[in-house]
């Protein structure tokens, strides 16, 4: 592996102010980010990025190789919760394991706007369409962990409220707002799209930053829930997103996906969901422990793929000459 990537994406200010984040909390420094805003930098991220995700997509149209790797997204959403699934079981009970299994098949934005950060600082093309991907890929694996348990827990007797669920994993606020904004930057003229660079360009970099430092501080405060998952969990946390990526990596190939949306498409089976599928979980499996899930995700997965991850999937890409 390029220590060198792995140390010019660890020297990045973005992820510098991520271990800043951590730091203070250890530190136990007073130094907090008022509850509206992270809120306000989540939505701005994902409005930014759907839109610019719109524009690239309505420059490259519908082609054969969009419409492969949205069915490989889509495939990817189901597989990965299935079977992640099976593997926690081998540890946990039916809520835990669907609960678990539902984050890793989901995705994380923030890792996937930090990729696509990474990938525009190294000078790799990647196409607006991957946004879609993102899009796609959010909501299958919340409906796939209440399936699991329905069908793997022989004492359920209290029936699931469908609608709610499928409303909560297709009509999220998140979800509603990244595939808005994509439609938005698909139909809106050239020249609107020009007049909102200031505020989708000129600050974007700025207000990840700020998210990445609020990121730091909260998964600083997972990390005392770490002890809870023992050393099962925590190799889980590791050790899955590296499959997952080097599965998605070889469909990648398969494809003719290029260069940097195969990283792209990596990380995003790759990533944990730690915002939308909590929201879900709760609401659906109240049974499951949010200290595992939750702790997981945004203490262990998270901050493995923006700082190690990106870069080692970049060279396993390369290696197998995708």
């Amino acid at each position: 592996m390029d220590t060198g990537t792995i140390l010019s994406n660890a020297l990045n200010p973005a992820i510098l102010f991520f271990f800043l984040g951590v730091a203070s909390v250890l530190l136990k420094s007073d130094l907090e980010i008022p509850s509206p805003l992270p809120k306000l930098f989540s939505l701005y991220l994902l409005l930014v990025i759907g839109f610019k995700g719109g524009v690239e997509l309505a420059h490259s149209g519908f082609s054969t190789q969009v419409l492969l790797t949205f069915i490989a997204a889509i495939l990817a959403a189901v597989v990965v919760p299935i079977a992640s699934f099976f593997v926690l079981r081998l540890k946990l009970d039916v809520y835990n394991a669907a609960a678990i299994a539902a984050s890793y098949g989901s995705v994380s934005a923030v890792t996937f706007v930090t990729a696509t950060t990474f990938l525009q600082q190294t000078g790799i093309p990647y196409n607006g369409y991957m946004v879609a991907a993102l899009a796609i890929m959010e909501s299958p694996a919340i409906v796939a962990g209440v399936l699991l348990v329905r069908v793997y827990d022989s004492k359920q007797e209290k029936g699931v409220n469908w609608s709610e669920v499928l409303r909560e994993a297709f009509l999220n606020g998140s979800v509603v707002l990244l595939v808005g904004s994509l439609f938005i930057g698909l139909v809106a003229p050239e020249t609107a799209q020009k007049s909102l660079e200031p505020f989708t360009k000129g600050i974007f970099y700025g207000v990840l930053t700020f998210f990445l430092l609020d990121m730091g501080l909260l998964a600083a405060r997972r990390l005392r829930d770490l002890t809870a998952t023992g050393p099962f969990l925590i190799g889980f946390g590791i050790l899955a997103p590296v499959v997952n990526a080097v599965i998605a990596i070889l469909i990648a190939k398969l494809i003719g996906m290029g260069e940097g949306n195969a990283l792209l498409f990596a990380v995003l089976c790759a990533s944990a969901s730690y915002i939308a599928v909590p929201a879900a979980m709760r609401l659906s499996i109240p049974e499951a422990n949010p200290s595992l899930y939750v702790s997981m995700a945004l203490a262990i997965t998270f901050p493995f793929n923006i700082i190690f991850g990106i870069p080692l999937y970049l060279q396993l890409i390369r290696i197998l000459g995708v």
